[in-house]
C-alpha cells in the first residue's frame, strides 16, 4: 500500500506555491511604486483554485471550431490567467496605479495566509510521519 501525497496533502501544496508567487507579484508592485505608467498587478486566487480543481477532476476546457475558416487555437499559450491588473482607487498624474497602503496591506495579508498554509502542511506531514511510525 503506497501513500499518495496528492491525496494526503490535497490542494494545500498548490496554495503554498500560489502564496509565494503572489508575494513576488506584490513585492514587484511595491518596488515599482515610483515608476511612471506602471500598472499594479495581483493574482486571482479564485482563478487559480478553479484551474487546480479542473486539473484534479480531469475536466479541461476545450475550444471548438464552429466554422472551418476559424483559426485553430491549438498550441496557443496565453499569459497567466490568474494575473490581473488592479483597478486604482485614486488616479495619479504619472499613470502609476500602485497604492502603497493597499500593496502593503495585501502583502501582509498574503504573508499571514502563507504562514497558515505552511503550518497546515507541516501538521499534515507530522500526521503522515506519525502514521508511518505507527503512533
Amino acid at each position: 500500500m503506497s501513500i499518495s501525497f496528492d491525496r494526503a496533502l490535497g490542494i494545500h501544496e498548490e496554495a503554498l506555491a500560489f502564496r509565494a508567487q503572489r508575494a513576488e507579484v506584490l513585492a514587484n508592485n511595491i518596488a515599482n511604486a515610483d515608476t511612471p505608467h506602471y500598472k499594479a498587478r495581483d493574482l486571482d486566487f479564485a482563478a487559480v483554485l478553479a484551474e487546480q480543481s479542473e486539473r484534479q477532476s480531469g475536466k479541461r476546457f476545450a475550444m471548438s471550431r464552429t466554422d472551418s475558416q476559424h483559426i485553430a487555437a491549438d498550441g496557443i499559450q496565453l499569459a497567466d490567467p490568474a494575473l490581473r491588473y488592479r483597478t486604482p482607487f485614486h488616479p495619479s498624474i504619472d499613470q502609476n496605479s500602485v497604492d502603497m497602503q493597499q500593496e502593503q496591506a495585501k502583502y501582509a495579508e498574503n504573508a499571514v495566509q502563507f504562514q497558515a498554509s505552511f503550518t497546515l502542511l507541516n501538521s499534515k506531514f507530522k500526521g503522515l510521519i506519525g502514521a508511518l511510525r505507527g503512533e
